[in-house]
């Protein structure tokens, strides 16, 4: 029996995943995590997938306060920078539904283990999924995303991956999703340090070795903190993930250029700057200096287009 999905967050990933869902044959229903209070609607979703075909559906779009309780699978693919306030919203509407999480960084489920959610699970996104008009995406898959347990169990799991797997957006379970989840946030830092600043699209690493060049620096910083947190990583296995996204991606703009050219605020906090912080706790900031450089000047960029 299928389970109502409901996905919190109307961005590119979001919006992508509820047409995948829908045409799949699940209930789908997209939450706005920055608007309340209005109505139910309908919004025709129009995706342009990587073989230019195209598909779309007519999805549900509804705010938080109109639900008293929220029952099926959870899916947030809100911003991560407002996940503390989303948590306390959540917490009294969810019961015993799992929340799925779909966002970029380091530490992004500890608000909802503070809030003491029951049931939490952490995708690593391997897409790239860009706005390119009204209601109409681009999407890129790279790789099968994996899910993996912070607080759950293995049989829950699968069928979490079992009701939001889908021909276009696919997903797997991962039973190691820590080392998973620092690796893709190093790329994130990468990607969403660089890409920025210099104005450019995914593809620049796999076409300017010295752009390739800064980002094994940066790499080699973020290994370092891992490791001393006990996440052991090889270096040129995190390149190589690199070059893959970037070469599948030629074109596509990573999503802090989009939101400092749309005057959003960035996940950067969740990225270069939240490995600062834990090179901090454990006394290593100063090996961690262009990481840091890189995220400084990525928020002063976004603050001064805001």
């Amino acid at each position: 029996m299928n389970e109502h999905i409901y996905i919190i967050g109307s961005g590119a990933v979001g919006k992508v995943l509820a047409v995948a869902l829908q045409r799949s044959g699940k209930k789908v229903t997209i939450i706005r995590g920055s608007v309340d209070d209005q109505s139910k609607h309908i919004e025709r979703i129009h995706v342009e997938l990587e073989n230019k075909t195209k598909q779309e559906a007519e999805i549900e779009v509804n705010t938080l306060s109109n639900f008293s309780e929220l029952k099926g699978i959870i899916v947030l693919t809100n911003k991560s920078y407002g996940n503390r306030a989303l948590a306390n919203a959540l917490k009294e509407k969810v019961k015993h539904s799992p929340l799925v999480i779909l966002q970029n960084g380091l530490g992004v489920e500890q608000p909802f283990i503070d809030a003491h959610f029951p049931e939490i699970y952490r995708c690593v996104l391997f897409v790239t999924s860009q706005t390119i008009g009204e209601n109409m995406l681009r999407f890129k898959p790279v790789s099968v995303s994996p899910i993996g347990i912070i607080e759950g169990n293995a049989v829950k799991l699968n069928l979490i991956v079992e009701q939001l797997n889908s021909p276009e957006f696919t997903f797997r379970a991962e039973h190691n999703i820590q080392t998973i989840i620092w690796k893709k946030a190093i790329v994130n830092c990468v990607f969403n340090s660089i890409c920025p600043l210099l104005e450019t699209d995914n593809g620049i690493f796999h076409r300017d070795e010295n752009v390739l060049a800064i980002a094994k620096r940066v790499i080699e910083e973020c290994i370092t903190i891992s490791s001393a947190k006990g996440i052991k990583l090889d270096a040129k296995e995190v390149i190589e993930s690199l070059l893959l996204i970037s070469k599948s991606s030629d074109g596509q703009l990573i999503s802090t250029l989009q939101d400092i050219r749309n005057k959003r605020q960035t996940e950067i906090d969740t990225l270069n700057f939240e490995i600062v912080r834990i090179a901090h706790t454990l006394g290593k900031e100063d090996l961690v200096k262009e990481t840091k450089l890189l995220g400084e000047l990525v928020k002063l960029k976004s603050e001064l287009h805001r």
